[in-house]
């Protein structure tokens, strides 16, 4: 399912129109961003969780070459799946 294919279903369960849904997706995935970059979670009840971890820097292999590569300390996103969310999809 694409971006559009999303917001023209939730315009149809909704009874907004696409344009209203599309600013609405839009408006939620922007306060998740900011949300998650501030470091806080996001709890979603029977759907699920946002949230961030953060990653240590290390070293890795290039494939190619064998070489000893460092890899960046990073921040991950991660999503985990609430238990409303899991029986649906069964």
């Amino acid at each position: 399912m694409t971006k559009a294919d999303l917001i023209e279903a939730m315009a149809a369960k909704s009874g907004l129109t696409k344009a209203d849904s599309s600013r609405a997706l839009e408006a939620f995935m922007s306060t998740v961003a900011e949300t998650l970059k501030k470091g806080e979670k996001i709890t979603l009840t029977g759907f699920g969780t946002f949230g961030t971890s953060k990653r240590a820097a290390r070293n890795g292999r290039n494939p190619r070459t064998g070489e000893v590569v460092k890899i960046a300390a990073r921040t991950s996103v991660s999503f985990k799946a609430g238990s409303k969310l899991k029986e649906s999809v069964n």
